[in-house]
């Protein structure tokens, strides 16, 4: 594999909506690494669709055939959360590496299953965090780690997402708590992640995980369904540094406040607020000030479309260093076990009321599920 371009095939691939669409493809025709083999999607007919809009070789409507298949040497994982499970697994049992979206899988177990298979299988993994491949955050993960506040002491987040009140009925398989979908698993569970790539690890939490709004209208149907997926989290904890934080991370009917991460220590404070803006101050300073992000963060080539590909091209270059070297990189898949776990955790203090120790990421440790 040393001398020839990595051979993509992407689980989920449509023309005409998704993911795999509007990030994956775009960010692998740009880089030089890889190669897009082939697309599976769930009828013949759109598979050579797509195979032909992409300019791929090969088609697929069965995922388990194109695993097998001896040119293929990373699967794509971008489609639904209920399939994740399913379809990694079937990858990883053929021995392919895999790039699977976030949220890895519907519930802990599920993570936990796919990480282990993975480690069995010797190959390497990625999860679709791709938040934490912002050249921002990572400007603020370097300033961090250089003392530029000094000791963390305090950190607040807050994102408020316009999600609105109304959805069609291809939406509808998204209302379920039970399908891994939501503002805890996927806004909260992005936003986390990038935080605590940067801030350090939650030890223990205490949480509210609600449902405000019960009721979803379906517009091409004119009705209304209940819903118990949830749309608000609010969160008090501390890192395993000792440092407090609070975060509420939320889906509102209307004109949301987007994201801002605050960070306070001993020696100065550092301010992030999407989509890339970084301000900082130190002792003695009266006001925060704009810090540039070095253009040397942006690892991606300038080919790759500006926007959702951007992040998601740091993600495949740092996966390619991977395969290429066999050492592991982050986020794979136990990092995304431990995000699991974090989440498990905050629903479970919600759900009991109560302070919950989050686990370790070297032991696993913390309260039983």
């Amino acid at each position: 594999m040393a001398q020839h371009k990595i051979r993509v095939g992407i689980i989920g691939a449509n023309v005409n909506r998704g993911w795999g669409t509007t990030a994956h493809i775009p960010a692998i025709l740009s880089l030089p690494e890889y190669e897009l083999t082939a697309v599976c999607t769930a009828h013949p007919e759109t598979a050579a669709e797509s195979a032909r809009y992409f300019g791929a070789r090969l088609a697929f409507h069965d995922h388990r055939e194109m695993a097998r298949h001896p040119d293929i040497d990373l699967a794509a994982v971008v489609v639904r959360t209920p399939f994740h499970h399913q379809l990694t697994m079937d990858a990883l049992r053929a021995g392919k590496h895999v790039y699977t979206e976030w949220p890895l899988g519907a519930t802990l177990a599920e993570a936990q299953e796919m990480a282990d298979l993975a480690r069995r299988q010797g190959v390497k993994t990625m999860v679709g965090l791709q938040g934490r491949c912002n050249p921002a955050y990572l400007y603020l993960r370097e300033l961090l780690q250089e003392g530029y506040v000094g000791d963390v002491l305090a950190c607040h987040l807050s994102q408020f997402g316009a999600g609105g009140l109304d959805r069609t009925s291809d939406r509808l398989w998204a209302k379920d708590r039970s399908a891994g979908v939501g503002t805890l698993p996927i806004t909260f569970g992005h936003t986390i992640d990038a935080f605590c790539h940067c801030v350090g690890d939650f030890a223990e939490v205490t949480s509210v995980v609600s449902t405000l709004l019960p009721q979803w209208y379906i517009t091409d149907t004119d009705t209304a369904v209940d819903v118990t997926t949830p749309d608000n989290v609010i969160v008090t904890g501390r890192l395993a540094n000792g440092a407090v934080v609070s975060a509420h991370v939320a889906s509102i009917p209307w004109l949301g406040s987007g994201l801002r991460v605050q960070i306070f220590g001993r020696e100065g404070t550092l301010v992030y607020e999407a989509p890339g803006r970084l301000q900082g101050g130190k002792r003695g300073e009266r006001a925060l000030q704009d810090l540039p992000v070095p253009e040397r963060l942006a690892q991606a080539p300038e080919t790759v479309p500006q926007g959702p590909p951007f992040n998601v091209a740091q993600m495949y270059r740092r996966l390619a260093e991977s395969i290429r070297t066999g050492q592991r990189v982050e986020p794979d898949f136990d990092t995304a076990l431990q995000r699991h776990r974090l989440l498990d955790a905050i629903q479970r203090s919600s759900d009991e009321g109560r302070r919950v120790a989050v686990p370790s990421p070297s032991t696993g440790e913390g309260d039983p599920p």
